[in-house]
């Protein structure tokens, strides 16, 4: 297994996407990161996953660096902006389109649903049900001819074909004495996303090059990005990147157990700081929930 972990200092990164306000959830993710790196003598990094176009504003990446740096929890370098590096991604995704690992997906999402309660489902898990490889069947000329025609589509990685370049793979979860090997299983995940025709990359691709472009050697993410691991476990195997070691953390929630998250409102750290709470009584709050 190709490594990076291995060779000196610990390096963390917190990567927050600019499409709201930072909450204690998020504070609890860039802590562990932070303290990782701290406490290691290592390095902390900031990245800002702003590939989401119609959701990202520059307020909120404004306002990730002015709470970051409110909490006093500093990082090292630039801030990496995936937006500026569309050329890397867009190399990677060459390289696998080479490899003829990627399929053009032109299912709509009430198709794909559709689709997948004829064929009985299967469990739901962080990230949906898996696609059901609708696309993966066209011919090459019934790919070509909708390719030409389509307004958008999506580019799949064909899952099972790149397992089969691949062989078995596993990563390090946790930290010794009580780390342990994980085995990868992203078929569960089925063909994910990895680009659209007009945007050449996705979350899981971005992800793992960036990863691999900072060097990170230690990865810290709620537990809710535990099954994306195993599919970007797969890329760094396909693209020769190394492999850091994971730490899925627990998630902080509310009084009900929920998680906390954007969409439901979760209390911003912006409004602790207008409402006077000092920055170690909210280091406090995202420390003791949920460990």
């Amino acid at each position: 297994m190709p490594t990076n972990n291995q060779l000196g200092s610990v390096v963390t990164r917190f990567a927050p996407s600019p499409t709201g306000y930072l909450h204690l959830g998020h504070v609890r993710s860039a802590w562990e990161g932070w303290h990782a790196a701290r406490s290691a003598g290592g390095r902390f990094l900031l990245r800002l996953e702003d590939i989401d176009t119609t959701r990202c504003r520059p307020e909120f990446a404004e306002a990730i660096l002015e709470d970051l740096a409110w909490l006093g929890l500093d990082w090292d370098g630039p801030v990496r902006r995936q937006s500026e590096h569309y050329g890397e991604y867009r190399i990677a995704l060459d390289r696998l389109e080479a490899m003829k690992l990627l399929y053009p997906c032109f299912c709509t999402r009430r198709e794909i649903q559709a689709e997948i309660a004829r064929a009985g489902g299967a469990p739901q898990g962080e990230f949906g049900r898996p696609y059901p490889g609708t696309c993966r069947h066209l011919s090459a000329d019934q790919r070509d001819k909708r390719r030409a025609a389509a307004a958008d589509y999506a580019l799949r990685l064909d899952v099972g074909a790149a397992l089969a370049r691949t062989g078995p793979l596993e990563w390090i979860e946790g930290e010794p004495p009580g780390d342990r090997r994980i085995a990868a299983d992203p078929a569960a995940l089925g063909d994910v996303v990895l680009a659209r025709k007009e945007v050449p990359t996705s979350y899981h691709l971005a992800v793992s090059v960036d990863d691999a472009a900072q060097g990170v050697t230690l990865v810290t993410r709620g537990v809710d990005l535990f099954a994306a691991t195993h599919i970007h476990r797969l890329l760094q195997a396909l693209l020769d990147l190394p492999t850091p070691r994971y730490r899925h953390h627990s998630l902080l929630t509310d009084a009900s157990g929920r998680r906390l998250a954007k969409r439901d409102r979760a209390l911003t750290i912006r409004a602790m700081r207008a409402g006077g709470k000092p920055p170690a009584e909210v280091l406090a709050a995202a420390q003791s929930n949920g460990r």
